[in-house]
């Protein structure tokens, strides 16, 4: 029997997780077996187990997909603007949802819709102990991180309030966010720039001169 080459099996484990994503998407994490993907993906259920040997890896394989496209994007915003205000930091990330599909960074290009439904599962299973939850909770911690360092340099620029502290800053950057994706995959709300538009106003200098007024404001 030939063996795999490389190609074909990096081949193999896209078409896996494409499935994956689609069966997810469409019934759920505790509804779809390994079967149901390996059917999905035209493949044999022994192959599937050749990539994956439980379903719990694929999970978590999506959910790392799903979390890898708010990273990047605060990323790029953090690192490529020389100082973002909160309003950037959370356009940063939401304008990714004007799009109908994402780039993942092995190039993969996937369908955004199946990619939020996907992720805000994830979000749910992270409530349950275990290694998904472990995960989570350390991308969330790295991710609350880049965003405080984004909203230090914000304030060294005068945009954000000196008496703020950062990292409770970033906490309510990392609550909007995900309210947004949720708001999507529930309501099928898709108003990006309606959305963007209202974050400047509530949260860029006009914010910053409101709170100012209210005792906030810089020494």
């Amino acid at each position: 029997m030939p063996r795999i080459t490389d190609e074909r099996r990096e081949e193999n484990r896209r078409r896996i997780l494409g499935a994956a994503r689609r069966c997810f998407a469409r019934d759920g994490f505790h509804q779809t077996s390994m079967p149901d993907i390996a059917k999905e993906a035209g493949l044999s259920t022994g192959a599937f187990y050749r990539y994956y040997p439980s379903k719990d890896d694929v999970v978590l394989e999506v959910a790392g997909q799903a979390f890898s496209i708010l990273t990047g994007r605060l990323d790029d915003a953090v690192r490529g603007t020389a100082a973002p205000s909160v309003a950037d930091l959370v356009t940063a990330v939401v304008g990714t949802f004007a799009a109908e599909t994402a780039r993942l960074p092995d190039g993969s290009e996937i369908d955004l819709d199946e990619l939020v439904l996907c992720g805000v599962q994830a979000w749910g299973e992270a409530t349950r102990p275990g290694v998904l939850q472990d995960r989570v909770r350390g991308g969330f911690l790295a991710l609350r991180e880049r965003v405080a360092t984004g909203l230090r340099r914000g304030q060294d620029a005068g945009l954000i309030p000196s008496a703020l502290p950062p990292e409770t800053g970033a906490h309510v950057v990392m609550a909007v966010i995900p309210g947004f994706v949720m708001q999507r995959a529930v309501f099928g709300y898709r108003d990006v720039d309606g959305f963007v538009a209202a974050v400047h106003t509530l949260l860029g200098a006009d914010a910053t001169l409101r709170t100012a007024r209210m005792g906030l404001s810089q020494d």
